[in-house]
């Protein structure tokens, strides 16, 4: 299956409406052995066989959601403010290679194949691309780690709500089932998650530092998790626009459907909890004023929020 399924991925149309079979010709500068020797297709081949692992993680996820909070119901909280320095840092960092690695990419493409191929053509361009490849894999990989950010919340007896973990729950669910597929959409949704979090993470890590950040770079963040959210959704429907026209797109019904019902859902919970935050505080008698400002301020510090 995993043959098929790699000879159908070069399969791919180019802007003119021909068959795209060969690379973009990016070049990346400064590279390591592990991203130019990365093996995409013994990868994708892999994940085929094995996404469903990712079952496991999500168990002892919910399982830990569960019996830390009981555990620590009746203890003291833990400080732990030097692990979640270090943890926050060592993701910003994370975040940022990768952003820097899939953004330059994702500018070529737009520049010398255009909106529709960025979203649309996977394929020998993606598998063609080992740096890019290593990095899309690492994203796939980096759903489980991050599981550590309630952790944090939990030792520490910080509020956890819905948002935070279903997030967590539904994008490695999503983000192990479609990496066999290898879907173009991928560009777009991998590029904007590590762009959107090597900015929070830093922010996160400063706030750790204890460094007075304004108030309104929080909301900045904010808001640009939301512009994530339509724009993932966006170019869902563009994708689907396309099939319906009759028209290649490497991605799925199936998948395009599943990614928006996500999106969406995000889009939804995360600017019910922004209005929450950062507005309602502000009509609201003192004591929901208050309330407010604390939900605001939990946000920002424990990552509570955060949208993957």
């Amino acid at each position: 299956m995993a043959a098929n399924k790699t000879v159908h991925l070069l399969q791919q149309l180019s802007p003119t409406g021909v068959y795209f079979a060969g690379s973009t010709n990016y070049t990346y500068y400064n590279t390591f052995p592990f991203e130019e020797n990365f093996p995409v297709q013994d990868y994708i081949a892999w994940m085929e066989a094995n996404w469903w692992h990712c079952f496991y993680y999500i168990t002892a996820y919910v399982a830990f959601l569960a019996g830390g909070q009981r555990f620590m119901k009746d203890r003291p909280k833990y400080d732990l403010r030097a692990q979640l320095v270090a943890w926050n840092i060592a993701l910003a960092i994370f975040s940022s290679w990768g952003c820097y690695r899939t953004a330059l990419e994702m500018g070529h493409i737009l520049s010398s194949y255009g909106f529709k191929f960025s979203y649309c053509n996977g394929g020998y361009t993606f598998l063609d691309n080992r740096v890019g490849g290593f990095w899309n894999w690492m994203f796939t990989l980096s759903k489980v780690p991050e599981l550590g950010d309630t952790v944090f919340i939990v030792l520490r007896k910080q509020p956890l709500i819905f948002l935070h973990w279903y997030h967590h729950v539904t994008v490695l669910l999503y983000a192990w089932y479609s990496y066999s597929d290898y879907i173009a959409t991928a560009r777009w949704f991998v590029c904007m998650n590590y762009m959107v979090h090597s900015v929070m993470y830093s922010y996160y890590a400063l706030k750790a530092l204890r460094f007075k950040v304004p108030r309104g770079i929080s909301m900045a963040i904010t808001t640009a998790q939301l512009a994530q959210m339509v724009m993932g959704a966006a170019v869902n429907i563009w994708a689907y626009q396309v099939k319906q026209a009759g028209q290649e797109c490497h991605v799925s019904y199936e998948n395009i459907k599943i990614s928006l019902l996500m999106y969406t859902s995000y889009f939804v919970l995360f600017a019910r909890f922004f209005n929450r935050a950062y507005f309602m505080s502000k009509i609201q008698d003192p004591k929901a004023a208050k309330k407010g400002e604390a939900l605001a301020y939990e946000h920002e510090k424990n990552n509570k929020g955060k949208i993957d």
